[in-house]
């Protein structure tokens, strides 16, 4: 297998001229990005910095993160992207937890610098050069005129295999963000063949839309793999629906990787089902549950192939696959829509009870359990957290990583439920909110649901729903008459026990940039004070 960043600095030698990356402002050849990481590699050996040491990027630009990773990885350093959505003391956080050294960041965030105290940075440059009317910036450069300072040698460090090579922040959905160290093994076991392969990406002469922030597995990810096989990747640094669709269409787009809830606002674009799709090759999305109305009615839009993949930023990606042919509507088959599919190449999965590790037979629920070189090397700086997410790990670093998904597998396909901290149990039944979702998404006038635990005197705990609705419904006029209504509807189609009891109409859903339903601030006003804490 070979290593990554020896593939990209192949690529950046053989076909120096070719388009890596098209950005809204500029193209950016394989030869720019070789060139550009070595002089940034020159620039950090300048300041001292050592193998292990972390350098942060806070930006919009997958091309500039790109080129940062590769320099970094250049000098046995390590690339941090920081999530651009967070407050200015969640990004001091994780600069500080991170021990970050240099600091990347676009203009349009630099007023954080002026909040944040990370006492371990030497340098602090911009993606991009000064423009009219941005803030004053002091005495900080570009990341090319930082660069040009500096020769183009590559300084020809060599990683182990094991060494850290990206570390990427989670979600932090139940708390704190922890430091996912990704090592080069881990990378090239997922990008240098099984997640390619799962949809159908060549590399050359393939044009990917990469519409994915770099703090993102699948974002960052994505860039590396498009790069190192020698493909073209279309740049989205913000999210606008039209614009989106503009982009698959102008630029003949043959692949892309979106998150349901994208999938979703692209549905909703006045016009979407009539333009030209027909470069599309390959769909594939992933990250966060998708309901059938969605997925069934994205099919019939985009008519292309059509990828699930499931996986977490501590696998590096996608460690299963729902194939193309599996996605049928109708009949038998139709069942394997809800499915996450099978494990790609090189992956194990067993479903065990969570508490007990014992493995489950198929059809029960419980925690899923993955093996796999895309397995992370640990949390950066938490050990305790690192030894709690291993089962029987060996010296090489292999072993069971605990998902903390809820699951089972049926004749070899993962079939998702949620997440167990998600688990409401209600009068001693589990019940998993996805399931309610999927359900009531299906309703003629929600255009959004989510579904929680709050606490029940009686059984312990009930569901809630909190509910938007689509603009323009009947249902905005008398909005008690229409929860009861909400309700009846659901008990035609769910278990009693799964329906809500109470419904609260709201104008969105709080969600992480994976689309991911952010349940504990939806919970946290109901469960403030209460001895008990949901799970």
């Amino acid at each position: 297998m070979e290593n990554m960043l020896d593939a990209c600095r192949r690529n950046g030698k053989r076909k120096p001229e070719e388009i890596c990356f098209s950005s809204p402002k500029r193209d950016w050849r394989f030869g720019d990005l070789e060139s550009l990481s070595n002089r940034l590699a020159q620039a950090m050996l300048a300041l001292e910095l050592v193998p292990g040491d972390r350098i942060a990027c806070l930006t919009k630009h997958a091309a500039q993160c790109t080129a940062m990773t590769l320099a970094a990885q250049k000098i046995g350093a390590v690339c941090m992207p920081v999530n651009w959505r967070l407050a200015a003391t969640e990004v001091s956080y994780i600069l500080n937890h991170g021990q970050a050294k240099v600091l990347m960041t676009d203009i349009d965030f630099v007023n954080i610098l002026n909040v944040i105290e990370c006492p371990s940075l030497k340098k602090i440059v911009l993606s991009e050069d000064s423009i009219a009317n941005s803030p004053p910036l002091d005495h900080r450069q570009s990341l090319e005129t930082w660069a040009q300072a500096f020769p183009d040698d590559d300084p020809g460090y060599m990683p182990h295999p094991q060494e850290t090579a990206l570390q990427l922040y989670s979600s932090g959905t139940t708390g704190l963000p922890k430091g996912v160290e990704l090592s080069h093994r881990s990378l090239s076991a997922a990008f240098q063949g099984p997640v390619p392969e799962a949809i159908s990406y060549r590399g050359e002469g393939s044009i990917m839309l990469n519409a994915l922030p770099s703090f993102h597995i699948a974002g960052i990810g994505i860039a590396l793999m498009t790069y190192s096989l020698g493909g073209k990747s279309v740049l989205v640094p913000d999210f606008i629906p039209n614009h989106v669709l503009d982009v698959i269409v102008e630029h003949r787009i043959t692949h892309a990787f979106l998150v349901p809830a994208m999938i979703q606002f692209l549905l909703q674009v006045p016009g979407a089902a009539t333009r030209d799709y027909s470069a599309l090759q390959c769909l594939s999305y992933g990250a966060s549950p998708i309901t059938d109305q969605v997925l069934v009615e994205a099919m019939a839009t985009f008519a292309c192939k059509f990828v699930q993949v499931y996986g977490l930023t501590e696998t590096s990606g996608a460690v299963t696959a729902l194939a193309a042919e599996d996605h049928v509507s109708e009949g038998p088959k139709s069942v394997l829509l809800r499915s996450a599919g099978k494990p790609i190449l090189g992956v194990s999965l067993k479903v065990v009870d969570h508490e007990s590790g014992e493995t489950l037979p198929d059809g029960e629920v419980g925690e899923i359990w993955i093996k796999t070189l895309q397995n992370m090397k640990a949390y950066w700086r938490n050990p305790q957290a690192t030894n709690e997410a291993f089962v029987d790990r060996d010296s090489d670093g292999l072993g069971w990583f605990r998902s903390g998904d809820a699951g089972f597998l049926q004749d070899g396909y993962l079939f998702l439920h949620d997440r167990i901290k998600d688990m409401i149990v209600s009068g001693g039944e589990n019940i998993y909110p996805a399931e309610i979702e999927n359900a009531m998404m299906k309703h003629p006038e929600i255009a959004d649901i989510a579904a929680f635990g709050v606490p029940d005197a009686q059984w312990g705990e009930s569901v809630k729903a909190c509910v938007v609705l689509k603009p323009g419904s009947m249902y905005h006029d008398d909005l008690k008459a229409s929860s009861a209504a909400i309700i009846s509807w659901t008990r035609d189609r769910l278990a009693h026990f799964k329906c809500p009891r109470s419904i609260e109409f709201v104008e969105s859903i709080p969600r992480n940039p994976s689309g991911k339903i952010l349940k504990r601030i939806l919970r946290e006003p109901y469960w403030r004070n209460e001895h008990r804490q949901i799970h």
